[in-house]
């Protein structure tokens, strides 16, 4: 994984990342990282690797790219893609 200087943000990172954090989530933003999810959340020794997309955006504009979805496929651990603030609330309420 390499990093990038200006990594493309999904509008509503900082409002998911949010709820998270009010939640009880410790939340690692990673985004900058090229080829790799946007932000790995623990609580309860629960670790999760989380690719946020726009849910305002069009379905073809929320489409993973190649190195993220190479990322999902490797990752070992739990993996969620979240696109709005019920998905967050799912993970909360879900067991892995």
């Amino acid at each position: 994984m390499s990093f990038r200087r200006a990594a493309k943000v999904d509008d509503n990172q900082s409002d998911i990342v949010r709820l998270f954090r009010k939640l009880g989530w410790r939340v690692l933003i990673i985004s900058q990282l090229k080829n790799c999810c946007d932000i790995i959340v623990s609580k309860a020794g629960r670790t999760i690797a989380v690719e946020i997309k726009d849910g305002k955006k069009p379905p073809s504009d929320r489409k993973l790219s190649d190195g993220e979805v190479e990322f999902r496929d490797n990752w070992q651990g739990e993996y969620a893609l979240v696109i709005c603030d019920d998905d967050v609330l799912a993970l909360q309420n879900s067991q892995s």
